[in-house]
């Protein structure tokens, strides 16, 4: 296990903040201090894991601009950097240990074909997050978007390819054909930086979160459309209709997205289009975005229940 070590502005002589983290796998690994400086990433650029070596084939857009930061990687791969700062004061250490521990991989797996590991976690928030609390929201997203936490819950590989349109064939290996996956608007370089989460106020026990102007909330374990519109005054046909689901028994998983009012016909934010992930539908963009599945249909001309391509452009607005 690494060790993370974190001084305090009232605990230095300057008043600075510091923040570090060692290699204890092994005491050969030395360790490169590395500054990434500042540039502009052309339209349609993405982060990929592969392009160093690394665990999986996590791929993730570039931003228009890069903010200059540090890393502190192996000095032989290049990788593992899971330490640094950015130009906007945001630091970041990483002390998992999803490539040394299979007792803890045991108990929460990760997904060894497209997960984000500790190898990409500062490449990926220190680039562009000027917050703490954008890059915590950032990270959140790279799971939702995926529906990760599926996986996680009873019979969750079932769950995840009904979710995501697969069938399950190889108990093992049936999501190793899984692509990357693309924040909201992450098909533009034009993000509109606050359209990750947001969350409005708390309602009888839930928080409620907004995108595309939208309101929604997430269910929790054991969520009905029944009780969530109960607490909410609004019927469960509604809410099924309000999240386009057609099965009048259809019921929401935990964690999942569920909206509380009619989805838009557009996206309100900058980006034009989504480049969609292996297995995604047009319901799938649309929960993402808070657009109604038959306006993502329309907008593309796509007959109901399409397959759509890995890396197909679909418009949003």
């Amino acid at each position: 296990m690494c060790t993370s070590v974190i001084v305090g502005e009232k605990a230095t002589a300057d008043g600075s903040f510091l923040l570090a983290r060692s290699a204890d796998s092994s005491a050969l690994k030395a360790q490169h201090f590395v500054i990434h400086e500042a540039r502009e990433w052309p339209e349609g650029s993405m982060y990929r894991t592969q392009d160093h070596k690394g665990a999986t084939a996590f791929e993730w857009p570039q931003p228009a601009r890069s903010m200059r930061f540090t890393t502190v990687p192996n000095w032989q791969t290049q990788l593992h950097g899971a330490v640094g700062f950015n130009e906007a004061g945001v630091g970041l250490t990483g002390t998992e240990s999803i490539f040394a521990r299979d007792d803890a991989l045991a108990i929460d797996p990760y997904n060894k074909a497209s997960g984000i590991t500790e190898d990409d976690i500062p490449d990926v928030l220190l680039s562009r997050c000027t917050t703490a609390r954008e890059a915590c929201a950032l990270l959140g997203r790279i799971i939702e978007e995926a529906q990760l936490f599926l996986l996680d819950q009873p019979d969750g590989e079932r769950l995840y390819a009904s979710r995501m349109g697969r069938k399950v064939t190889d108990p093992e290996g049936w999501f190793a054909d899984q692509s990357s996956v693309e924040p909201a608007a992450g098909a533009s370089p034009a993000i509109d930086p606050d359209n990750y989460r947001v969350t409005i106020n708390a309602h009888n026990g839930y928080n409620v979160y907004q995108t595309n102007g939208v309101h929604y909330v997430l269910a929790k374990e054991g969520d009905t459309f029944e009780n969530i519109g109960q607490k909410f005054r609004i019927s469960a046909r509604n809410l099924r209709k309000f999240n386009d689901l057609k099965d009048k028994k259809a019921q929401p998983l935990t964690g999942e997205v569920v909206y509380i009012e009619r989805k838009k016909k557009r996206w309100e934010g900058n980006a034009h289009t989504h480049i969609c992930r292996q297995g995604e539908t047009a319901y799938a963009v649309g929960q993402s975005y808070a657009i109604r599945t038959r306006s993502i249909e329309k907008l593309n001309r796509l007959k109901p229940g399409s397959t759509l391509e890995k890396g197909q452009q679909i418009r949003i607005k």
